[in-house]
């Protein structure tokens, strides 16, 4: 009887939890579980009448849960304490990061947090496409502007774009593609812009940037979106057409990752202009690495305004506000410029001190003011979704199709360096993720296309993209070894190496983007109901934040209840019982990410309530939870893009690398969390709901990467489609043609090769540079004589990929940059 008991009452948790039954249906079952445990233990025998307390104390628990089902009681006697006592542990939202919060839209992000995510929401976004208007552009200027593009000539010769590159990106209106068409501007859709932006930057990182910075965070984009009906009859056509170059200019010597740290200010006052009394700012400013500020036309700044004579309204502190300056106003300095990782694109400071500006300067006008901080972040999580991951994306991309031709056709101790396992391993890494940041790049710009704002979606793929930039290039790196290092016409990969430092470092360290934002972000924003609760626990009418709480507060006891049926259920099971939307082969991966989003959704919710506003200072578990997070969107766009590209078999076996190592690195992560967990009670709780049976995910084997390698190894589909976006040149005068042309008369010579390696191997022909030993082959009849022009044409391609530059020393430091005047400290630093 008490082991019957026991499992009825289980059974009635966990269908209760999963179904979040509201709470009378909870009173009326722990009513009747309380019925059942009286007959069973009424040892007595007298009746249901005599052991009346007996039955009291049975039948009290629901009753109380009955009582507590009535919304005005369940105020007064529950939630208006928890209210107390949470509104004092929930993490404070200061008026910037509730304008970050509000900015940004939730999506997919939403459903992981959920732990219940409804694959429709997933599987209905938008396949990545482009209009025949924009695949003509993609085919036609960009890749006339990559054929344009000497990446040496401009790292090296003009640290800049060639003058042709430069009037041609105008001349074809690359830096107006977020402009639209009514503007005289491409109105290119968010895919367009990230593919476009992504070949470029295959071409060379510098000229990559240029184009993506006007597109991306600038005067552009906050024109379009707030500006007033005069100032985007002013500026947009100008900037679309090229007459205008934009920077923007938020970061400065005191505000880096704090960027509403600013200490540049705007004061409202009345001053001369036009030779009138003028209502506008005076404004003083001192901007760091903004880029293309040594060559911009318009100046973007964002500035704390003030208003002490309140000539605008009441209020003496304004806000952050935003303002558009042209670079040749009286008193604006453009500085210098910077050399960031000796990276060719423009990029430098600018001051100014009490420069005054009329009101309509300001973008959207008095409207807008002090609400520079939403506008900025709504436009960031937009720009943030398209820039960085396309810059990370094709990085990866670039590496891999080099490397993958380079571990093909340089050979040592007789066979190529590809098929080397201790090779084969970093090669791996890059296959698994050129075809996971590929579908996460498409899929958060379709996002971005279906008009979502992504905001914590666009900081984990950055910080996770141009992470794995810096990884596959380093393998790159060292797969190429001296090849790589020597600079010259001829490296394609050191420009790419030397640019990693600053796609981590901008849009958002990446450092702080991983432990500060991504998890605290999302928890607040993507949370069904914490962000609710904090804005109940912030209304100033307790009455209406009581009730507002009492709603969330509800939702919230039944989602926690919900996680913790669901997370031990599908654990035991192994994620059998999860859902998943298809009947493919890869139904097993939609299982496991059902699982581990709803172990993710208990875990990130118990580490909200229970750290509260200390949920900032843990960083290195909130970096943990983003990692998990991030994996959880990774396996995610994965699976989406097997399903959107119908199911190639030939990817299928990279597909399940990917889910396996994605399924490993989140049960690392959530064993990482659970050891360093603060509360010991709490950690083991959730250590036995989320694995009861223990870790058992294994990454991919030696064996699936081998395999995966070896079929990037040779020219076709595969490789092509993992690689796909970045230029190829075929010419094989071009620095990357040369390898594609080498690699393609490699392959074609292949059992040729294998002829000659054996006849080395047995010592007939002999490799000497007073030899030639493919004409000792033909006469030694290994070779026939058009076999040996199959090999020779091969050895040719081989020899001119592998060669390296040099210089004569003069060559080289007249191209250094002099050293200027010392720069003279301003007050404010």
């Amino acid at each position: 009887m008490i082991l019957a008991l026991i499992a009825i009452g289980i059974v009635a948790f966990a269908v209760l939890s999963m179904r979040r039954a509201p709470l009378w249906q909870w009173a009326i079952a722990v009513a009747v579980l309380g019925a059942l445990t009286r007959f069973g233990f009424d040892a007595s025998g007298l009746g249901v009448h005599v052991d009346v307390l007996g039955w009291v104390g049975a039948l009290l628990p629901g009753a109380v849960l009955g009582l507590l089902a009535i919304p005005q009681l369940r105020q007064l006697v529950l939630t208006a304490p928890a209210y107390k006592a949470v509104k004092a542990i929930l993490p404070r939202v200061s008026r910037t990061e509730q304008e970050a919060l509000d900015a940004g839209t939730i999506g997919w992000d939403a459903e992981l947090f959920s732990g219940r995510p409804n694959w429709d929401k997933l599987l209905k976004i938008r396949k990545p496409t482009l209009t025949a208007e924009e695949q003509a552009f993609l085919d036609g200027p960009v890749n006339k502007v990559c054929s344009m593009i000497d990446d040496w000539d401009i790292r090296h010769n003009r640290a800049d774009l060639s003058p042709e590159v430069w009037a041609y990106l105008k001349e074809q209106g690359f830096l107006g593609m977020l402009v639209g068409k009514q503007h005289g501007g491409l109105g290119f859709s968010a895919q367009a812009q990230s593919q476009v932006v992504s070949k470029i930057a295959s071409r060379s990182v510098a000229a990559g940037i240029t184009v993506m910075v006007p597109n991306s965070l600038g005067p552009g984009e906050l024109l379009e979106k707030y500006g007033t009906p005069a100032q985007k009859e002013k500026y947009l056509n100008r900037l679309a057409k090229g007459l205008e170059v934009p920077c923007f200019a938020l970061t400065g010597p005191h505000a880096g990752s704090d960027a509403a740290g600013m200490r540049d200010v705007g004061v409202v006052t009345y001053e001369m202009y036009g030779g009138k009394k003028t209502l506008g700012v005076k404004l003083s400013w001192d901007k760091r690495y903004i880029t293309l500020a040594p060559v911009a036309t318009l100046l973007g700044l964002a500035f704390h305004l003030h208003d002490p004579e309140h000539l605008l309204g009441e209020q003496e502190h304004i806000g952050i506000t935003l303002a558009l300056v042209p670079a040749k106003y009286k008193g604006v300095e453009i500085g210098r410029r910077h050399y960031p990782a000796r990276s060719a694109f423009m990029n430098g400071p600018t001051r100014g001190r009490n420069v005054f500006i009329p009101m309509d300067f300001l973008i959207g006008g008095v409207d807008y003011a002090g609400q520079g901080w939403r506008m900025l972040m709504e436009c960031l999580s937009t720009g943030r979704a398209i820039s960085l991951p396309a810059i990370g994306t094709i990085s990866i991309k670039h590496a891999l199709r080099v490397t993958s031709a380079y571990a093909r056709i340089r050979r040592q101790f007789g066979i190529p360096v590809g098929i080397m396992e201790g090779v084969a391993d970093p090669i791996g890494r890059m296959v698994k993720s050129a075809y996971t940041f590929e579908a996460a790049r498409a899929l958060t710009a379709s996002m971005v296309d279906e008009g979502q704002k992504p905001a914590v979606i666009s900081a984990l793929l950055k910080y996770r993209t141009t992470d794995a930039m810096r990884d596959r290039i380093n393998d790159a790196m060292d797969i190429h070894g001296g090849r790589a290092v020597q600079d010259g016409p001829s490296n394609y990969l050191f420009a790419a190496y030397a640019n990693v430092p600053v796609a981590i470092t901008v849009e958002g360290a990446n450092i702080l983007t991983r432990t500060l934002i991504t998890f605290a972000q999302g928890a607040l924003r993507a949370h069904p109901y914490l962000y609710a609760e904090i804005e109940a626990a912030q209304n100033k009418d307790r009455k209406a934040g009581v009730a507002a709480f009492d709603k969330a507060f509800a939702g919230h006891v039944s989602f926690m209840l919900r996680n913790i049926a669901g997370s031990f259920l599908h654990a035991i099971s192994y994620g059998a019982l999860a859902s998943a939307p298809v009947n493919h082969v890869m139904a097993r991966w939609y299982r496991q990410l059902a699982r581990y989003s709803q172990s993710f959704a208990l875990v990130g919710d118990w580490t909200v309530v229970f750290l509260g506003g200390d949920l900032k200072r843990k960083q290195r578990l909130s970096g943990r939870m983003a990692d998990i997070l991030s994996d959880l969107y990774l396996l995610s766009a994965v699976l989406k893009r097997y399903e959107d590209e119908g199911h190639i078999q030939e990817d299928k076996p990279v597909v399940d690398a990917i889910a396996k190592d994605c399924i490993h690195a989140i049960e690392q992560n959530f064993g990482a969390v659970f050891a360093n967990f603060p509360n010991i009670v709490l950690r083991n709780v959730m250590r036995v709901l989320v694995f009861p049976l223990g870790r058992h995910a294994k990454p991919s084997s030696d064996r699936e990467t081998y395999r995966l390698v070896r079929s990037v190894l040779r020219p076709g589909a595969f490789r092509d489609r993992l690689t796909t976006g970045t230029y190829v040149s075929m010419d094989p005068k071009d620095v990357t043609g040369v390898l594609e042309d080498a690699l393609i008369k490699v392959t074609k010579a292949e059992e040729v090769e294998a002829k000659f390696v054996r006849a080395i191997k047995k010592g007939i022909i002999e490799r000497r540079l007073d030899r030639d030993a493919i004409t000792d082959a033909v006469e030694a009849g290994i070779l026939t004589e058009a076999e040996a022009a199959t090999l020779r044409l091969a050895d040719q391609a081989t020899d001119r990929a592998i060669k390296v530059d040099d210089f004569d020393p003069d060559e080289l430091s007249p191209k250094q940059l002099a050293r200027g005047p010392k720069v003279v400290e301003t007050a404010a630093e």
